[in-house]
């Protein structure tokens, strides 16, 4: 697959661009897990992985339960293509300050449930990540990240290889191939200048708009799929509810973040004006009093993580013990 192209495009001034489409998070929730539109994913996979994508399966991650909360927040679904390799898609709206420790534990619980008891490791999947975001996640200049698993010698600085007889028995040529990959796509971070398929696709994911002179694969089709105008009178009530909510979610939180500063502000203000510490521990007193229940609820979700985490570990040994009995055995 090529990802680059010779110059920036970005939409020129009476350029047609194809507004009213469906934000990318519902159409993952309602249209493209349909065969008959797997065409617009695997266009999109196929972009960003650099390699042709064939989708053979779509579905929710097994276990897979979501709050009231999750609904207009995130969505995740789990694609099987036609190598047997596991790719994971999710979008998130809102900012989690464990995210990170997320996107480890979807891999590690996707790995575990798709190695049947007794299978030898080589039938582990090989697993890709993809993480399409519409808050700041972690700190950097770039909006695309992709992250690989390498292994760096602390002497030398080399790069630790597979042998000839490995390569020929995996069917890989570095290691890096056997472990997951993972992406993040920090959309707000896009400046609206397409200077490949992926730009394109991500102008997309930001403004649910195309305009005409974009051909990154997956996109001529969605521009057939994903429009409005297509859907039935209830999809669209059920889609503009949805859209209302993630405003309102979007809203509470830029509120909750204005307060916050306000709260440090006002307190700063009074101290410096008044010479008192009554006014700076009043902004401080403001601060808990708002950060309280962001921190119980992330409190609550890391607790929830460790206990998902650690039944995965308990998982494993049990796993591990039954490969060693079966081993005895023979």
């Amino acid at each position: 697959m090529e990802k680059k192209k010779k110059q920036s495009l970005k939409p020129q001034e009476g350029e047609r661009i194809q507004r009213n489409m469906i934000r990318f998070d519902w159409a993952l929730k309602r249209l493209l897990r349909n065969k008959a539109n797997y065409v617009v994913l695997e266009g999109f996979l196929s972009v960003l992985l650099n390699q042709q994508i064939t989708i053979k399966t779509i579905k929710d991650p097994e276990g897979n339960k979501q709050t009231e909360e999750d609904k207009y927040n995130r969505v995740d679904i789990l694609c099987e293509n036609d190598k047997n390799e596991l790719l994971i898609i999710e979008l998130q709206n809102n900012s989690e300050a464990d995210y990170f420790f997320r996107m480890q534990y979807a891999v590690a619980k996707a790995i575990s449930e798709h190695l049947r008891s007794g299978d030898k490791y080589e039938k582990v999947r090989k697993v890709y990540h993809i993480n399409i975001v519409y808050f700041e996640l972690g700190v950097g200049k770039d909006y695309v990240y992709h992250g690989t698993n390498n292994f760096v010698g602390i002497h030398l600085n080399d790069i630790l290889q597979l042998t000839p007889s490995q390569r020929k028995f995996l069917g890989k040529t570095d290691i890096s191939e056997i472990f997951p990959e993972y992406y993040i796509l920090k959309v707000n971070g896009f400046d609206d200048v397409a200077k490949n398929s992926l730009d394109e696709w991500i102008y997309f994911l930001k403004n649910s708009a195309i305009p005409d002179s974009f051909s990154a694969p997956g996109l001529e089709e969605a521009r057939l799929v994903l429009m409005r105008d297509r859907m039935t009178p209830e999809e669209k009530s059920d889609y503009d509810n949805h859209m209302q909510n993630v405003m309102y979610k979007n809203s509470m939180m830029v509120t909750k973040i204005f307060e916050l500063q306000y709260a440090k502000d006002e307190g700063r203000e009074e101290g410096r004006q008044e010479g008192r510490e009554e006014g700076r521990e009043e902004g401080r007193e403001e601060e808990r009093r708002l950060l309280e229940p962001v921190i119980e609820e992330q409190k609550r979700a890391l607790e929830a993580k460790d206990q998902a985490i650690n039944d995965i570990k308990k998982e494993i040994e049990l796993l591990r013990k039954q490969l060693k009995d079966e081993d005895k055995q023979k």
